[in-house]
């Protein structure tokens, strides 16, 4: 690992990411080239050195362009200094290609644009969009993208082009390479083509001569050559990304065409592509699916080909192995967690169709098909929408989920593999073989049987040299195997690093030729990511191997897969999960080798990159499949860090928090009524002596202060109401609005609806602020205050509890899941609860034009975004939720700690609800509401203030 740079974190914003003072002349220059760009503190390079692969390599710096044209001045300056590139994106790719020890371009946090074109039948996306991203905003139209990855909640279109990805549904018909229509090309020498142009062809002769004729000669040289002809024709009839896509020589004839062609699949070797058109596909909303269950694998390949000709639009294997990860996951349906697996083998099938009855009758016919089967349990299709996501969510959550069950101090490695359909129930099983020789217990093997594609998993570990010498022997024995059966050794994955040797094996000495010659000609200088795709180092895929130090149960899980980077609000400030979980690695293995600067270097970064900019969500758990809360690995730092006289003063204030709430809304009464700008000073200064972690900044569109909260009786009331003490903290926006909790009263007033509110309300809290801050003893002397006040309240549980702000009823679960089991009352957001019991009984005066909704990340972890959505439905004739719409950042009081935090994590939410130009929004969290109000300048309000509005008597 390459030493980190002196001085690391002296030049280092309060915002994390930063820039070292250096007297380096690449880093200088590139600093010019890319102004706030260029990242090389240790911090920076090691957590973007860790993708989803098994190899790891430290950059000299990570550079972070905005445009074409600071991506031109980065090419040049690493051309300068002889240094080469490799891009890097969402960071799921599993081969070994998004690595490198020189500069890293990070194309994630820009390139985001998307433009639909022709009513959806096209679209021009940037590389750094994510593949779900791109169907959200599909969605309106009925089309989506023609590759389905299982990674698409993570992996980018950058990586999709780079890997020619395909996935559980498009085979190789919509797969990357088919559904391309154009790219903005950059090339190594800073040429930019936009092959879309109807002169492109003639700029690249003009402007890349050398290239141009060279492609034309290659091109007339493959079609030229029988023998390659048909190499490349029954390579590409399967699904295959092992080296270059030689199928555009074929395809096309402009030089033009093959070139945006060949960039297919190319690793990011031959160009970078800053823009792609793709023709888009139908998304058939008409869909039914089955799980068919085999006696063994063999029993389930022999069933491929009757089933193929049913005209099922995906079949996917699941092994015995898989079947018992499978069957451990809660969210798994019963068909599966029921099983008692054996030697068990299933297949996951699937119909969609345009037309309902178009799809009734392919059912029908494929339910002829099935009840000819053997199989081990009854198997039909379903349209169930419940069902339906349980399948698939245990199908594209596997890969994970069985990497994240392995071994402590293992590296997960996933293989992928394709042949010809007929030879894929023998393959499977000399595969079973292999595992059992090399004695890698647990190997599973699963993926896409329809397209004789799968996947297969084993562990290993790379810190043993004797261990090292097994895998590579298990690898060539596999090589031998699947191009023995005329099989590709990379069918989805990419050829990255681990299968860089093979190449001229699988496609012998000429068309290897030709791909070097295609690397020479468009990347004389080897600037593009050198090693990957093409090597001439027979041992290339066992160097830079990664492994595993064993840290922490959080830490120790992670495969590093990045699912969870999406869905983090601080992912373009400072850290996602997945660089929180590697940086604890890197840290221990600094310890190891007894790099105390570098450890202690990477402990005062991530003081505010990992723990003070975590919003705690827990967002990043429901991304991971293997169920990892970050938050938790947050909050457990926090404690062990806390100083002790703030965990005493926090332990006082959960003794007096009635108090302490009342103190708040008083300070902010008093803060509304003195100029702004004194307020924010004084806010500012106590920050500078006290910490930016502990005195939170006051800002004008903070709201002024709520009322007291009090108790309510009522013998014959069906439910405990707890409103949240965020309304004492923070008053509603608008005088003349209610707030949430009063909202609520009077809404259930109006339904006859009849609720008590517990003794000494004013003192209770769900726990979260201590929770949140690792206050662990505040946090026991609030949970036993609450236990006591609920059990007398709820009439000892029977009665259940509805709170009226989503973070505060999943506190409130938490804190409650934590006590006996004879003592946990039933716990209702006050969404779920208004929608079952009161809007029936609720007569409407008036409703409100269009409604923009903001769910929250306790709303999404507790279930209620339905809830939430129908309440809002019920006041609004049109309810419309942002695609981009994510946690808000603003996290009870972070988002006044740390304001950088929100502005971040709303910014793209806030750009599209500026264009959606509604007369109300809402959410259903005070402190959400406050956060999204100041991000987007509109006034955000709970539902129920709405929902009370519009119940008001004529």
């Amino acid at each position: 690992m390459p030493a980190t740079t002196t001085g690391a974190g002296s030049a280092v914003s309060r915002k994390g990411k930063g820039t070292a003072l250096t007297t380096d002349p690449l880093l200088a220059e590139l600093q010019v080239a890319v102004p706030d760009g260029v990242r090389s503190r240790a911090t920076d390079r090691l957590a973007l050195a860790h993708d989803a692969s098994h190899y790891l390599l430290t950059p000299r710096a990570v550079v972070v362009p905005r445009s074409i044209e600071e991506l031109g001045a980065t090419l040049r300056t690493a051309r300068h200094h002889d240094v080469p590139i490799t891009f890097r994106s969402g960071g799921t790719s599993l081969s070994g290609q998004a690595v490198t020890d020189g500069l890293l371009i990070d194309t994630r946090k820009h390139f985001r644009d998307i433009t639909v074109l022709d009513a959806g039948a096209r679209v021009r996306v940037g590389p750094g969009v994510t593949v779900r991203q791109l169907n959200n905003r599909l969605l309106r139209w009925g089309r989506k993208f023609g590759p389905d990855p299982a990674s698409e909640a993570a992996c980018t279109i950058g990586g999709v082009v780079a890997n020619n990805s395909s996935g559980m549904l498009c085979g190789t018909t919509a797969n990357t390479y088919q559904t391309l229509e154009s790219a903005v090309l950059v090339l190594p020498s800073g040429t930019v083509i936009n092959t879309g142009d109807a002169d492109a062809d003639d700029r690249l002769r003009a402007l890349e001569p050398e290239l141009w004729q060279g492609l034309s000669r290659l091109r007339d040289r493959v079609r030229g050559n029988p023998d390659s002809v048909a190499t490349i024709t029954a390579q590409f009839a399967i699904k295959n990304t092992m080296g270059y896509g030689l199928n555009s020589f074929l395809d096309h004839d402009r030089p033009v065409d093959v070139l945006a062609h060949l960039v297919v699949g190319s690793e990011g070797t031959l160009a970078f592509v800053a823009e792609a058109t793709f023709a888009t596909v139908p998304d058939h909303r008409h869909v039914a699916t089955g799980l068919l269950v085999f006696d063994d694998l063999h029993a389930a390949n022999d069933a491929l080909p009757a089933l193929v000709d049913s005209g099922l639009a995906a079949i996917e294997l699941l092994d015995a192995a898989s079947l018992r990860v499978a069957g451990t996951d809660p969210l798994a349906p019963a068909m599966i967690t029921d099983l008692a697996v054996e030697r068990h083998a299933a297949l996951l099938v699937e119909h969609q169709r345009a037309d309902a009855d178009e799809l009734a009758e392919m059912v029908a016919g494929t339910d002829r098909v099935i009840g000819r089967l053997s199989l081990s349990r009854p198997g039909t299709m379903t349209s169930d929408p419940q069902s339906r996501k349980g399948f698939w969510h245990v199908r594209k959550g596997l890969y994970a989920a069985v990497a994240g069950a392995r071994p402590s101090g293992t590296t997960a490695l996933l293989e992928d593999i394709a042949v010809p359909v007929a030879d894929l129930a023998d393959t499977c099983q000399r595969l079973e073989v292999l595992f059992d020789r090399y004695e890698y217990p647990g190997s599973v093997i699963f993926g896409h049987a329809k397209d004789g594609n799968v996947h297969f998993l084993i562990n290993e570990r790379f810190d043993d040299p004797g261990r090292l010498e097994r895998y590579d022997a298990f690898t060539e024995d596999m090589v031998e195997l699947v191009l023995g059966r005329g099989g590709t050794l990379k069918a989805e994955h990419g050829t990255g690093r681990i299968m860089a040797p093979y190449v001229a094996r699988q496609y012998g000495t000429e068309l290897y030729e030709v791909m070097r010659e295609v690397k020479r000609l468009c990347d004389p200088e080897s600037l593009f990511n050198p090693g990957v795709l093409i090597s001439d180092d027979p041992r290339a895929h066992v160097t830079h191997l990664k492994s595993t130090p064993t840290v922490e149960e959080e830490v120790d899980r992670c495969v590093e897969c990045g699912y969870c980077e999406p869905v983090c609000p601080s992912k373009d400030l400072t850290l996602t999960p997945r660089q929180r979980i590697v940086l604890r690695r890197e840290k221990a293995r600094a310890e190891a080798a007894g790099d105390h600067q570098l450890a202690a270097e990477l402990t005062a970064e991530y003081t505010y990159d990992g723990l003070e900019t975590c919003a705690v969500d827990g967002m990043c758990k429901t991304a991971c499949p293997v169920a990892i809360d970050t938050g938790d690995l947050v909050r457990r730092l926090r404690a062990e860090t806390n100083p002790a006289p703030e965990r005493a003063l926090w332990a006082t204030t959960a003794k007096s928090w009635g108090a302490t709430t009342k103190a708040a809304s008083l300070a902010l009464d008093v803060a509304a009524t003195v100029p702004d700008p004194v307020v924010t000073a004084m806010t500012d200064l106590g920050r500078m002596v006290l910490g930016h972690d502990t005195v939170p900044r006051w800002t004008g569109d903070l709201p002024a202060g709520g009322e007291v909260r009090r108790r309510r009786t009522d013998p014959d009331a069906i439910a405990v109401f707890v409103p949240s003490c965020t309304s004492t903290m923070f008053g509603p926006d608008d005088p003349d609005s209610p707030g949430a909790a009063r909202a609520f009263l009077a809404v259930c007033d109006r339904a006859g609806v009849r609720v008590r509110i517990p003794d000494r309300i004013a003192s209770l809290c769900c726990g979260t602020p201590w929770k949140s801050k690792g206050m662990t003893e505040g946090l026991a002397a609030m949970s036993e205050r609450v236990d006591q006040a609920l059990w007398e309240a709820t009439d000892h549980g029977r009665l259940p509890v509805v709170v009226d702000a989503t973070s505060c009823t999943e506190g409130l679960h938490q804190m409650i899941d934590k006590l006996p089991p004879d003592r946990r009352p039933a716990v209702v957001d006050a969404m779920t609860f208004v929608r079952e019991h009161v809007i029936d009984r609720l007569p409407l005066t008036a409703r409100i034009d269009s409604l923009v909704l903001h769910p929250t990340c306790s709303s999404t972890r507790l279930g209620t975004n339905d809830d939430l959505t129908a309440v809002a439905e019920v006041v609004a004739h049109a309810v419309a939720t942002p695609t981009a719409w994510g946690c808000c950042g603003f996290a009870g009081d972070r988002g006044m700690l740390h304001p950088e935090l929100t502005e971040s994590a709303t910014r793209a939410e806030a750009a599209e609800v500026a264009g959606l130009g509604a007369a109300e929004h809402a959410s259903c969290n005070r402190t959400c509401e406050i956060g999204m109000s100041r991000a987007t300048g509109r006034s955000y309000v709970h539902v129920l203030e709405l929902l009370e509005r519009c119940s008001r008597p004529a």
